[in-house]
């Protein structure tokens, strides 16, 4: 049962107003599959499928690494939730060192090719709807999960490369069952490109018929391209057969095809990049940097936010102020955010403490403002906005292995079944269409255009948290497409300011804003503030929110671990 506090939020010294607020019960929602903490001593992993989990388990309780057990669930991923992520897609990762007490972050973010110009999405003149231009070659960037995790295994890796493939492999070879999600999304036909576009069409409706769910599904090509990457390494993947068939692919599909080469295969790099880290309260909370958004964004708000005081709130006047936070953020993320190798970002500007404490003394609490606009922190200069869609067909896995080391890593082929075009037994992405697809807006260059080898924007936010002594205690991240900024953001204010328990911290309803409608998650408890809301000058939309929440919290005594009731995922450990 909720019950209700009254809270006096001093905004600053000359603004002060008093709300009704509610602390959350995680019971009082409907709609969600419940799931309960998971505790464990050794070490734990938290991935979006049983049997992705399952494979990162067996590495971890081989001795393995973290870094190891991320190989090993990464591919079965690719083979069991191929709507989601695969070695044809991109990963942004954490990396906790424990040995050395050092959090490293590696960008493996998918390229443009070579080719690329600002007209790469036009047509006979014209600029393409996104709808027709993401299925095909032409959306495909150049991949970089493979070679990211190589490049970590050379550093932290324990067990043998060729070793970490083998739950996949046979899988592969034996078959899987059908999961209910996989199922749904090729009976909703949530990409078209799939039963348009060979061999996916055959692969995922055998004789013209969509898998069910509880049919066993064989995939021996995957099998042998895992087999080849866990002999070759990356020459594997980026060299050879599957280099050559994935341009063949790309270059002759019958829907938009791409110019993708050889050449832009051999030519991609892993880039490891310093982490984006900033003070909330006592703790210290670090991401990814740019080309990703996310951690940015995320960390605005909850320095934004940081201004008001830390209670418990889903009443009118905590969704209100989070909603505001996260107005202000998306504003600034569509200014400013892009790929830094190309475009001057910003950075310290954007997380700049006067500089947030001006965007939060900007909140009217009253009211839901018409028009919430970019800012201007130090060192910016003047931008036109890149909005951009990204879909929510991501995974995220977060892993804590025996020696104390941690990864954290959010992985895509951006919209569900990426581009359709299927090489060797994995579909390859659509990520191009997270670029801005016009490169000028009133004489300015739009930062995230699209260039030659650049990496498109993205909100992917693989999170890690440190205690004041700089202990991780905390490890999260989520799928969600550009909402992921938001269920991030509000996983790490449950967990930090509210304290509560991670699995109840990942059931909570959804509240997101990306500076165009507030949308409350459908069938929870948050419908009855709806018209509250829009008597504020909200548009309100309830929907699915379909977050993937992957966490585990570091304790004096071990472990507890939680997965989002929303997906079909798994905790681990011992």
């Amino acid at each position: 049962m909720s019950v209700t506090v009254k809270i006096l939020f001093y905004l600053f010294p000359l603004l002060t107003s008093l709300y009704c607020l509610e602390v959350p019960d995680p019971e009082a929602f409907t709609g969600l599959v419940e799931k309960k903490a998971v505790r464990a001593q050794k070490f734990m992993i938290s991935a979006a499928h049983p049997l992705a989990a399952q494979a990162g388990h067996e590495i971890l309780a081989k001795g393995g690494s973290a870094v190891d057990a991320l190989v090993a669930t990464q591919m079965m991923l690719g083979l069991v939730e191929p709507q989601s992520s695969g070695i044809g897609g991109g990963a942004f990762v954490l990396v906790w060192d424990q040995t050395n007490k050092k959090v490293h972050s590696f960008d493996g973010r998918e390229m443009a090719p070579k080719s690329a110009d600002e007209f790469h999405f036009f047509l006979d003149g014209s600029v393409l709807a996104w709808k027709d231009a993401y299925i095909g070659g032409n959306s495909v960037g150049i991949p970089g999960v493979v070679q990211t995790l190589y490049l970590m295994h050379q550093k932290w890796g324990k067990l043998p490369w060729s070793e970490l493939f083998s739950g996949a492999i046979q899988k592969a070879l034996e078959g899987f069952i059908v999961s209910q999600r996989l199922s749904k999304l090729i009976e909703l036909e949530i990409n078209p490109g799939i039963k348009k576009l060979s061999p996916a069409k055959e692969y995922f409706y055998p004789e013209g018929v969509p898998l069910k769910e509880g049919d066993i599904l064989k995939n021996p090509a995957y099998a042998q391209i895992l087999q080849k990457i866990a002999q070759m390494g990356p020459m594997g993947f980026y060299a050879g057969d599957n280099a050559e068939a994935i341009i063949s692919a790309v270059k002759n599909t019958k829907l938009n095809p791409g110019k993708l080469s050889l050449q832009d295969l051999k030519s991609y790099q892993t880039k490891e990049r310093l982490p984006v880290c900033m003070k909330y309260r006592k703790f210290k909370v670090c991401g990814m940097g740019p080309p990703s958004s996310g951690a940015v964004a995320v960390l605005q708000i909850l320095g934004i936010l940081s201004h008001f005081p830390a209670e418990k709130s889903d009443s009118i006047g905590g969704i209100h102020l989070f909603a505001q936070a996260s107005r202000l953020a998306f504003a600034d993320r569509d200014r400013y955010l892009a790929d830094s190798d190309f475009v001057s970002v910003p950075l310290q500007g954007l997380l700049d403490s006067d500089y947030l404490k001006s965007r939060a003394s900007s909140i009217d609490i009253t009211k839901n403002p018409t028009m919430v606009l970019a800012g201007f922190p130090p060192g910016s200069s003047p931008q036109e906005d890149s909005p951009s869609p990204e879909f929510e067909n991501t995974s995220h896995i977060s892993i804590v292995d025996e020696y104390g080391n941690s990864v954290s890593m959010t992985t895509s082929i951006e919209n569900a079944f990426g581009s359709a075009v299927m090489v060797n037994g994995y579909l390859l992405n659509n990520q191009l269409t997270d670029f801005s697809f016009t490169a000028r807006k009133n004489n300015h260059l739009i930062v995230n255009r699209i260039e030659p080898h650049k990496r498109p924007r993205s909100s992917m936010a693989p999170m890690m948290v440190f205690d004041a002594e700089d202990n991780l205690v905390y490890v999260t991240g989520s799928p969600g497409g550009s909402r992921i900024i938001s269920y991030v953001a509000r996983n790490l204010i449950a967990v930090l300011d509210w304290e509560l328990d991670i699995q109840a911290a990942a059931n909570l309803p959804h509240i997101t804003h990306r500076n165009d409608y507030l949308a409350l998650e459908e069938n929870t408890s948050l419908a009855q503030l709806k018209m509250e809301l829009e008597s504020m000058g909200y548009e309100v939309r309830q929907m699915e929110l379909n977050s993937g929440i992957h966490s585990i919290k570091i304790i004096k005594n071990g472990l507890i671990g939680a997965s989002d009731p929303r997906r079909e995922g798994l905790v681990l450990g011992e």
